[in-house]
């Protein structure tokens, strides 16, 4: 039977963080060859990052590809044979692992946040739809497909399947905090993933730890606080996805309002009127995106053949802290006001762009994205929360951390045709 086929050979992928991506079952190989789980090559995992760390070119497929290994070495090496694990659900673990990713599209939250996509919604419509994913799930079995669609959901019955993919210590953020890490070359996203591995206990509805390995989740949440702040929310990469943000606000816009292209943008066009297909979603990808950001520099539009030339070439918008205050909005007033003056529309020159993150939190009933905590196994078999036995983790338990910054063109605002009594307002203000 399928469910059960072995290759005949263990197949292997060098993996610069995991080492090697170890793959026996004929499933996995074969989803892995399906053209849906080959386009995550052309996505990268950190969108604009490479702006700001050049070695941040890896992609979705890889990070996919890990997140796999570690979910294989926590049902192999570390659940096998423990009285909570059901080795019936193996399988679905392992597809669910591998393809949790499928559907991000190119530059993954930017672009969603344009045209408000949700690559969980495209990740299910290809698991569930008629592509070459969907065939070889239901070579498995004829429901096997909707399993695995249902862990990405988090709706499926078995709560501690879902926590392995998704919870707040799960394979995928161990995975893109190292790989991230590796790939930016910083050393904030390190932690001793060997340690969680041996100390995860299953339980009925989600994966616990051993008491003795709080000290290395300890490490794994500031490793991700650091990863969020240091690298995740860097002011020049936001500055790069206000650019890529407002080329495709732009582009919308005029192919709405019906002006000319020289390079149409074809593939973007049940994008821009609001009915998204799968079949033109999967043509998507960052090379073809870039494409028509490298033609449309030479448009005829001004503001778009600017924003794609600052994107393109990497002369991105300088930065100054904002806090949302009423003063400080105020100031945002005039300041739009002065651009108007000086002939820059603020609409695409002058962005406030806010990241926030939490880095832990306990169980909140009913608000907004409910998190499962962490909890510790103590040696008397009682369950204990993270935070209230680890006196690091308690100090930052609920504690959202929201950064502003205001995003400009300095080089408009130096530009020597610019008034003179304007371009000295505008910098008291921006300098105030």
């Amino acid at each position: 039977m399928y469910p059960n086929e072995k290759l005949s050979e263990e197949k292997v992928f060098k993996d610069p963080v995991h080492r090697y991506v170890h793959v026996r079952d004929k499933v996995i190989w074969d989803l892995i060859g399906t053209k849906e789980f080959q386009r995550l090559r052309r996505i990268k995992q950190l969108g604009t990052t490479y702006l700001t760390f050049h070695g941040a070119e890896h992609s979705r497929f890889n990070h996919s590809l890990g997140v796999y290994e570690i979910v294989r070495r926590i049902v192999d090496d570390v659940f096998d044979g423990r009285d909570d694990w059901d080795r019936n659900e193996r399988l679905l673990c392992l597809c669910s692992a591998l393809l949790h990713d499928l559907g991000h599209g190119p530059f993954s939250h930017s672009f969603e946040k344009v045209f408000h996509l949700d690559h969980e919604h495209f990740t299910r419509a290809i698991i569930l739809g008629d592509t070459e994913v969907n065939a070889v799930l239901r070579r498995v079995s004829d429901d096997f497909p909707k399993k695995v669609a249902e862990v990405i959901a988090k709706t499926y019955p078995n709560k501690l399947v879902v926590s392995l993919i998704s919870s707040q210590i799960d394979a995928d953020r161990m995975d893109y905090l190292l790989r991230d890490a590796y790939y930016t070359g910083v050393s904030y996203g390190h932690f001793d993933m060997e340690r969680i591995l041996r100390v995860m206990r299953p339980r009925e509805d989600q994966v616990v730890i051993k008491r003795s390995g709080m000290h290395a989740v300890e490490d794994y949440i500031m490793s991700r606080y650091q990863m969020y702040w240091q690298v995740y929310f860097h002011p020049v990469t936001r500055s790069a996805e206000v650019i890529l943000t407002k080329i495709l606000h732009r582009a919308k816009h005029l192919y709405l309002a019906g002006y000319t292209f020289q390079t149409p943008p074809v593939h973007f066009h049940s994008l821009f009127v609001g009915n998204i297909q799968l079949q033109d979603y999967l043509k998507l990808d960052e090379a073809v995106v870039l494409y028509y950001f490298q033609q449309w520099q030479d448009e005829k539009d001004e503001i778009l053949s600017d924003l794609c030339r600052r994107f393109i070439n990497r002369n991105l918008f300088k930065y100054v802290e904002f806090h949302p205050t009423n003063e400080q909005m105020k100031k945002l007033m005039e300041l739009t006001t002065l651009f108007k003056k000086a002939g820059i529309d603020p609409e695409y020159y002058l962005v406030v762009d806010s990241s926030s993150d939490l880095p832990y939190d306990f169980y909140r009933p009913g608000e907004e994205e409910e998190r499962l905590p962490i909890y510790l196994l103590m040696p008397n078999g009682e369950l204990r929360e993270l935070s209230r036995e680890s006196t690091i983790v308690d100090a930052i338990s609920g504690k959202r951390r929201t950064d502003h910054k205001l995003y400009f063109p300095q080089d408009f605002l130096d530009d020597v045709s610019t008034k003179r009594n304007i371009k000295k307002k505008i910098k008291e203000i921006l300098e105030g």
